[in-house]
């Protein structure tokens, strides 16, 4: 375990195992939630990253009946598509035990983010919040939820007095168009994970926390030197 100013680093020479640590990190974060206020809330992220993670997760024992859980990003596309962050949750997370979770969804099935947005945004603004626990992960463009290079709204996203909940984002290293939490609803969190595999990775992240070429400009970087939330990451090769 390696502390630097507001991120510390748990380093696993297993995935398997570094996913049931955190799983069991998270549960005992919405297990304290449940007692002290009745419910939790719980943001993840998509891609292949959390799998392991998920799998863990949804056979933890606590009282997901009163547990929500929602996205830190979504791609613009049905849960009926592959690529689909809400089709990847239903199949991983909420299966075993936490199949008794609600889901929040952000795509809304309208025709842009920018047409979905206020619905989107009306159903974070719903949550309970602050977040019990927040997951992101990191893509090897420097980008966590949906904040990528080039994004048309990433300065609005990281600004950190923004008061937009949730905001659109097209980049051309997204893919398909995205919605995505903002960076001062993703510090509205009592715990903030950021899960990361791979050595390339590795040494990304170490250049985005020291601000070192072109890493100074990764929008990871604006979670890293952010001092509102201590962010937990979570590494295995």
């Amino acid at each position: 375990m390696t502390p630097s100013l507001n991120v510390t680093t748990h380093s696993f020479t297993d995935c398997r195992v570094q996913a049931t640590a955190l799983a069991e990190r998270i549960a005992g974060r919405l297990r304290a939630g449940l007692a002290e206020r009745g419910n939790a809330v719980l943001a993840v992220s998509g891609g292949s990253t959390p799998k392991q993670l998920f799998e863990q997760l949804s056979r933890e024992q606590l009282d997901w009946s009163r547990v929500q859980v929602t996205l830190v990003d979504e791609r613009w596309v049905p849960d009926t598509d592959e690529r689909s962050n809400a089709r990847l949750v239903r199949s991983l997370l909420l299966q075993h035990a936490a199949a008794a979770a609600s889901f929040v969804p952000l795509y809304t099935g309208d025709a842009s983010p920018e047409a979905g947005l206020a619905t989107a945004s009306a159903r974070i603004g719903a949550l309970p919040l602050p977040f019990d626990a927040v997951v992101l992960g990191m893509g090897d463009d420097g980008h966590t939820a949906s904040f990528f290079p080039g994004g048309d709204h990433l300065a609005e996203a990281l600004d950190p007095d923004g008061s937009a909940p949730v905001l659109p984002m097209h980049a051309a290293g997204a893919g398909e168009p995205r919605i995505t939490l903002t960076l001062p609803t993703l510090l509205q969190t009592r715990a903030l994970y950021l899960l990361v595999t791979g050595e390339k990775k590795r040494d990304l992240l170490a250049d985005a926390r020291l601000g070192i070429g072109a890493a100074r400009d990764y929008p990871v970087r604006a979670v890293l030197t952010q001092q509102r939330v201590s962010v937990a990451v979570y590494w295995c090769p």
